[in-house]
C-alpha cells in the first residue's frame, strides 16, 4: 500500500481493519499486561522492585527508539512488507519472553520485542487513515483508538487471570493466536506496495536519537539505585542524554535528508498534539503500573481481583471513545480534548485520597472517570493533529506520535517508580523517628509498644504501610501537575477549515 490516499475504494476494508486493530491491540496490550505479574516475576528472578520495572521500561524505550525510522523503513521496503515482518517478529519475541529463565534474558527479549513492536502502531494508524475516506476518518480513528487504548486497560485484567490461574509466562504466550491471525490476514488481504530502493538511511540522526533516548532511560532506571548525581555513571548518562538529543535536533534542522523532516513540526496542530501526546503518555502506563501493586500490596486484593478492579477503566474508555468518534467532526474537537484532560485530572485528585480501607465502589468510580477522560481525549486529538497534515507526511507523523507517546510512557514509569521508592524511604525515616520506647502514646497501646518484640514488629509493619500510602499519594499529585499544562496547548491548536460533519452512517463499520 502506498503512503498516499488510494484513488479507488479499497477491497476487503473490513478484514484489513480487523487485522490492523489486532496488530495494534497486541502491541498496546504488551505495554501493560505484565504489570500485574511483576510481583510474581520479581520472585522468579529474585529481583528488586526497581530492577523488575526494567521489564516494562526496556520494552517501552526500545519501541521509542525504533519508532523514529518507521517512516523511512515503510518508504524503503514498502508498508505491507514492513508491517508483516514487524508483526511476525513481535509474535516470535513474545514467545521468547515467556520462555526466559533470568532477569537478563527477559529484559533482552523485551528489548527485541519492543524493537519489533515499534512499527505496529504508526503503520496501523497510517493504514486506517488511507483505507477510509476523509468523511469517515473520525470513525476510523475511533475504531483504531480502541485498540490503542483498550490494550493498556485490558492488559492488567487479562494478566491477572493468566497469572493467577496459569503462570506469569502466559501473559506473553497469549500473543501467539492474535499475532498469527493478524499476520496471515495482512499477508492475504492488505494491498502491497513497492519500496524505494534508492533511499538512504540517516545513520547519524538515528545514532544521536538512540544514544540520547537510551542514556536518558538508563539514567532514570538506575538513578534511584545509584543515588542519582552522586554516581559517576548517572552523570555520564545525563551528559550523553543531553548531548545525543541536542545533536539530533541540530542534525534534523541542518541535514539535507534527515531521519525526521522538520516540515512535520511546522504544522502547529500536529506539533501541539505531539507534545500533548507526550504528556498523556507519561500517565497512560504509569497509572497502571502504580495501581496494580497498590491494589495487591496495600489494598490486599488477590492478583485476579486486582486485575478485575482495573477493568472498569475500560467501560468509561469504550463509552467515550465511541462517543468522541461521533462528535469529533460535529463540535469543536478542542472542547472534547479539554473535557477529557479535565476528567483525568479529576480522577488523579480522587486517587490522592486513596487509603487501604477505601470501598471498592469509590475505587471503581475513580477508575471509570480516568478511562472516560482517556477515551474522550484520544480520538479528537488524532483528528485535530492529522487534519491539516499533508498526506505525504502521514506515516512519518504517525511514527512521531507513537515516539512521543512511548518516550512519555518510559519517562512516566521510571519517574513514578523512582519517586515512589525514594519518598517511601524518606517518609519511613521521618515517621520512624518519633517511634521510641519513650513515646507515651505508643506505650499506652500494648500491641504497639516498641519496648516489646511483638510491638516493635507491628510498628515496623505499620510505619512501612503508612509511608507507602503517602508515597502513592505524592505520585498521583505529580500526575496532576503533569497533565494540567496540556490544557494550555489547546490555545495553540486551530479547528481545521472546511471541517464537515460526518454522515450519520459514520458510526457503522462497512
Amino acid at each position: 500500500m502506498s503512503d498516499t490516499l488510494p484513488s479507488q475504494p479499497v477491497r476487503h476494508r473490513g478484514i484489513i481493519t480487523v487485522c490492523v486493530i489486532g496488530a495494534t491491540l497486541v502491541q498496546a496490550l504488551d505495554q501493560t499486561i505484565a504489570n500485574v505479574a511483576l510481583p510474581y516475576m520479581q520472585g522468579s528472578f529474585s529481583a528488586s522492585f526497581d530492577e523488575i520495572t526494567w521489564v516494562l521500561t526496556s520494552y517501552i524505550i526500545a519501541a521509542a527508539i525504533m519508532t523514529a525510522p518507521v517512516g523511512w523503513l515503510a518508504a524503503r521496503f514498502g508498508r505491507k512488507r514492513l508491517f508483516v515482518s514487524a508483526l511476525a517478529g513481535f509474535t516470535i519475541t513474545s514467545m521468547m519472553c515467556g520462555a526466559a529463565q533470568s532477569l537478563t534474558q527477559i529484559v533482552a527479549f523485551r528489548l527485541l520485542q519492543g524493537m519489533c513492536g515499534a512499527a505496529l502502531v504508526p503503520l496501523s494508524q497510517a493504514t486506517m487513515l488511507d483505507i477510509y475516506p476523509p468523511n469517515r476518518r473520525a470513525f476510523a480513528m475511533a475504531v483504531w483508538g480502541m485498540g490503542v487504548m483498550i490494550g493498556p486497560i485490558l492488559g492488567p485484567t487479562l494478566g491477572g487471570y493468566l497469572t493467577d490461574f496459569y503462570d506469569w509466562r502466559y501473559v506473553f504466550y497469549v500473543n501467539l493466536p492474535f499475532g498469527l491471525f493478524a499476520t496471515l490476514g495482512l499477508i492475504f488481504f492488505m494491498p502491497g506496495g513497492r519500496g524505494q530502493s534508492a533511499l538512504r538511511f540517516d545513520w547519524v540522526g538515528f545514532a544521536a536519537l538512540g544514544i540520547g533516548i537510551g542514556a536518558l532511560q538508563m539514567m532514570l532506571d538506575r538513578g534511584q539505585e545509584l543515588d542519582w548525581f552522586g554516581s559517576r555513571e548517572i552523570i555520564v548518562e545525563a551528559v550523553l542524554a543531553g548531548l545525543g538529543l541536542y545533536l539530533f535536533v541540530v542534525h534534523v534542522l541542518s541535514a539535507r535528508h534527515p531521519l525526521i523532516r522538520p516540515s512535520l513540526f511546522r504544522d502547529v496542530n500536529f506539533a501541539a498534539g505531539a507534545v500533548m501526546m507526550f504528556a498523556v503518555g507519561t500517565i497512560l502506563v504509569s497509572t497502571m503500573s502504580l495501581m496494580a501493586p497498590w491494589l495487591q500490596e496495600l489494598g490486599g486484593y488477590p492478583v485476579a481481583t486486582a486485575g478485575l478492579l482495573m477493568a472498569p477503566r475500560g467501560i468509561g474508555n469504550l463509552a467515550t471513545i465511541i462517543l468522541s468518534g461521533k462528535l469529533a467532526q460535529r463540535i469543536d474537537a478542542r472542547l472534547l480534548v479539554g473535557i477529557g484532560l479535565g476528567l483525568m485530572i479529576w480522577s488523579f485528585w480522587i486517587m490522592t485520597g486513596w487509603t487501604p480501607d477505601i470501598s471498592p465502589t469509590m475505587l471503581i468510580a475513580a477508575i471509570v472517570i480516568q478511562g472516560a477522560g482517556l477515551g474522550l481525549f484520544f480520538t479528537p486529538l488524532q483528528v485535530l493533529a492529522f487534519a491539516t497534515l499533508p498526506v505525504a507526511l502521514r506515516t512519518e507523523g504517525s511514527a512521531m506520535f507513537a515516539l512521543f507517546r512511548n518516550i512519555g510512557a518510559a519517562i512516566g514509569v521510571s519517574v513514578t517508580a523512582s519517586l515512589l521508592a525514594r519518598n517511601a524511604q524518606g517518609l519511613h525515616a521521618m515517621i520512624g523517628a518519633s517511634v521510641t520506647p519513650f513515646n507515651r502514646a505508643l506505650a499506652s497501646a500494648p500491641l504497639w509498644n516498641p519496648a516489646t518484640r511483638h510491638g516493635a514488629a507491628l510498628l515496623a509493619h505499620e510505619i512501612t504501610r503508612q509511608s507507602q500510602i503517602i508515597a502513592y499519594m505524592d505520585d498521583y499529585k505529580l500526575l496532576i501537575f503533569t497533565t494540567m499544562p496540556s490544557l494550555l496547548l489547546l490555545l495553540l491548536m486551530r479547528r481545521p477549515r472546511g471541517a464537515v460533519a460526518a454522515p450519520s452512517g459514520a458510526a457503522a463499520m462497512e
